[in-house]
């Protein structure tokens, strides 16, 4: 007898596979925020209302007693927006996550609980190999918020960062040229009549695009230098006009630098910035102009720079006003700390979300690119190699 045909094969006739969905259940964080000691830093990570945005969600923040003193926030503004203020240093780095902006020094790493969530910088240049070993030490899991990324694969902190580096360069700049703080008492304007400040900048990253933004804001005249012509056609697209753009000639820098009265140095290297202009150059600069070297963190991009502080921020040398302070951002504190502030808090509302860290690492590649300890366990390729480290694929520890 002939066996009824049906329109399915005998395979599709048998239980198939199914995913069933993941449940995904939120969770509450509790965020220790402790004051920032390192020199001269006066950021912090949270403002008020990211605690209020943070606290709605059901999350506690404990918040060290004046960590917002330096950006002008009271420990009254973070209790009415739901902060637990506490003293006891000990007891805010006890918490099981813990936001700062500078990395921890070995000290604070000794305070951290185990399998502590750390969320800092990283600041790989500046660190050594004890580093890595307290933090694995202490099985800490951290993230270094300059390396995450967001979805169009930019680094939002760098960004945000170089934003307020570039656009204070030119501010300070104008400072620095006023007769009350020793300068040619020229003014950063174009006024009518009067021929407009010459301002040169070496870069056109971010940093050189935010001081080209400023500078042409308040009326000067911008030279902007690089050996990248992808990025100078980038700039001038951002900028919406045309400006004056060059490769580093040496003849056309050093004819432009004699004329300028203001030069900001925005040049990065891979482990140093590269010294585009030599003492000579700076020797036939204008008596009174202005270096502002913003790569001073790399090592400075002019061969006279020298790290500066914010107490005495300038130095004269052939005449002509240098100014090398290395943290430029914490100078204005408070627009920093709300830049900082608007990059971690929808991190931090998405890892409730997720029900955790290792949810959210799954689900958002740009946040696993910051990661760096996972457990204890080194996972970042780069400070591997740099200090002669172990290191395991986090694809493979987080399951």
């Amino acid at each position: 007898m002939n066996q009824p045909k049906t329109p399915f094969t005998k395979a599709q006739l048998l239980p198939q596979e199914e995913t069933l969905e993941v449940l995904r259940k939120k969770g509450d964080l509790f965020i220790g925020i402790p004051k920032e000691t390192h020199f001269q830093e006066e950021r912090v990570c949270l403002t008020p209302d990211a605690v209020s945005a943070l606290t709605a969600n059901g999350h506690r923040i404990m918040v060290e007693s004046e960590a917002g003193l330096g950006a002008n926030y009271s420990d009254r503004d973070y209790s009415e927006a739901g902060a637990e203020i506490s003293k006891d240093r000990t007891k805010v780095f006890g918490c099981p996550i813990v936001l700062k902006v500078e990395p921890p020094s070995l000290d604070e790493i000794e305070l951290l609980s185990p399998q502590t969530l750390l969320i800092s910088a990283l600041q790989l240049k500046t660190q050594n190999k004890s580093y890595f070993e307290a933090l694995a030490k202490k099985r800490v899991t951290a993230l270094a918020f300059e390396f995450i990324k967001d979805e169009d694969g930019a680094y939002p902190a760098v960004r945000c960062l170089s934003e307020i580096a570039g656009t204070a360069s030119i501010l300070i700049a104008s400072e620095i040229m006023s007769n009350v703080n020793g300068g040619n008492g020229v003014m950063m304007g174009n006024i009518s009549g009067v021929p407009p400040t010459e301002v040169v900048i070496l870069g056109a990253g971010t940093v050189g695009e935010f001081a080209a933004r400023c500078a042409i804001g308040l009326g000067a005249n911008v030279k902007v230098f690089d050996n990248s012509i992808t990025k100078l056609r980038r700039l001038q697209s951002n900028l919406g006009r045309t400006v004056y753009t060059s490769t580093m000639q040496p003849k056309n820098l050093l004819k432009s630098l004699q004329r300028c009265d203001v030069a900001i140095g925005a040049v990065r290297g891979n482990n140093r910035s590269p010294i585009i202009v030599t003492q000579t150059m700076v020797e036939l600069m204008k008596p009174g102009s202005v270096i502002i070297d913003v790569s001073i963190d790399m090592g400075g991009c002019f061969e006279t720079s020298e790290v500066t502080t914010h107490d005495h921020p300038t130095i004269e040398k052939n005449g002509v006003i240098h100014y090398g302070v290395p943290n430029i951002p914490a100078r204005y504190s408070r627009s920093a700390s709300v830049s900082i502030s608007n990059i971690f808090t929808p991190y931090l509302l998405q890892i409730g979300e997720s029900g955790g860290i290792e949810n959210a690492l799954r689900h958002d590649r740009g946040l696993k690119n910051g990661l760096y300890f996972y457990h204890g366990i080194l996972t970042n390729r780069s400070v591997a190699d740099w200090f002669g480290l172990d290191c395991s694929d986090a694809n493979l520890l987080i399951f």
